[in-house]
């Protein structure tokens, strides 16, 4: 008996191991302000001539209102709003007690002038600026291939 549970244990490490090498790490990042929690900014890896990129983010336990207005980062020279009933300059509102989110399919932030291609599974620097919080460190994580 104790001769089958140590053989089931190494089968049961063993396939552990096995899927922590095969399936790609799961990197959720959190960024914090006085008002609000950034989850996961990420975005595709780009093409070698892309120009721009779309990032998508969530922002929750939003305790007061808040806007997004600017992103700093060496990727590229200037960031704007895309997407469906998006207008191009940086604004986004983010209402207190609500989850918003920029995604891919729906209102999104682009990065324009890319300075390099993004390469997947880097992690680059990026800081975003709020109206009512100010700047925030955060990271940029290119989690997929191009679409």
């Amino acid at each position: 008996m104790t001769r089958l549970i140590r053989r089931r244990g190494l089968l049961q490490a063993g396939c552990a191991l096995g899927l922590a090498l095969a399936a790609p790490a799961l990197r959720a990042h959190e960024f914090f302000t006085g008002n609000l929690t950034v989850i996961h900014p990420w975005t595709r890896a780009s093409s070698a001539g892309a120009t721009s990129a779309i990032v998508s983010m969530t922002f929750e336990d939003v305790v007061r209102s808040d806007r997004l207005v600017g992103v700093q980062t060496p990727v590229a020279a200037r960031a704007e709003l895309g997407g469906l009933g998006a207008g191009a300059p940086l604004d986004f509102a983010i209402p207190e007690g609500r989850t918003s989110t920029l995604t891919e399919t729906g209102v999104h932030l682009r990065l324009l002038d890319l300075q390099f291609p993004l390469l997947q599974g880097r992690e680059y620097p990026m800081t975003l600026v709020f109206a009512e919080a100010g700047p925030i460190r955060a990271a940029l994580l290119v989690d997929y291939a191009a679409a």
